[in-house]
């Protein structure tokens, strides 16, 4: 197999991950925003109520889960249409032309910093909730366990899982894009390269051509 078709295979099974890890990252998400009644936990803040041990939530906005959902929806669709072309380029034994590398670099490059933003926004959104949960216990994930919202209706058992899955799959989809972005950059170094050495055989033969006319000149 040539190098370009393992660059190709890379990619093909590089977008099948970004696939599974985009639904781990906004499915959990939907179940979250159905088990808290259509509220975000991320970025929410609050205090403990005395009486009952109750949490009084300050609601930040959906959109930051929105967000999350609908990067996850774009990855997912990215990720079909990628799929697609490189498993047709292994099938056929064929690569991409010059532009559709750079095409896939900056569609890479521009994945690679959405994902990026998207999992700090989730790593810090989480951490100011469980900030919050942590003044009345140790960690984090034995809020799961009681019913702090019990006012509200909001069932917060799987609260943990769910964000831990879709951290999980915010921070692995980064990783993916950061391995697509190099084997792009790899195949437009590979192309110029490519490229300068056709250059350099017509340069040279096109110097050999002049060399036998003036030879030939010379003997006449």
């Amino acid at each position: 197999m040539a190098i370009s078709n393992h660059l190709v295979l890379f990619q093909a099974t590089f977008f099948v991950l970004v696939l599974v890890l985009a639904v781990c990252e906004f499915l959990p998400i939907t179940f979250h925003l159905f088990d808290f009644k259509g509220h975000c936990l991320l970025f929410t803040n609050g205090t403990w109520r005395g009486t009952d041990g109750q949490f009084m939530a300050e609601w930040s906005s959906q959109a930051y889960c929105d967000v999350a959902i609908a990067w996850g929806l774009i990855a997912v669709a990215v990720s079909l249409i990628q799929m697609h072309r490189f498993i047709n380029y292994l099938c056929s034994a064929t690569d991409t032309s010059f532009l559709g590398a750079f095409l896939d670099c900056l569609i890479s490059g521009f994945m690679f910093i959405c994902s990026l933003c998207i999992a700090i926004m989730m790593t810090l959104g989480y951490q100011e909730w469980c900030d919050a949960i942590m003044q009345r216990f140790e960690q984090c994930q034995d809020a799961s366990s009681n019913n702090i919202l019990k006012d509200d209706g909001i069932d917060t058992t799987m609260f943990y899982t769910q964000f831990g899955t879709a951290q999980f799959g915010a921070w692995s989809l980064w990783v993916c894009f950061v391995g697509l972005l190099v084997v792009s950059l790899l195949k437009i170094c590979k192309y110029h390269q490519t490229e300068n050495i056709r250059s350099s055989m017509a340069r040279d033969r096109a110097r050999l051509i002049s060399e036998q006319r003036e030879n030939g000149h010379r003997v006449l």
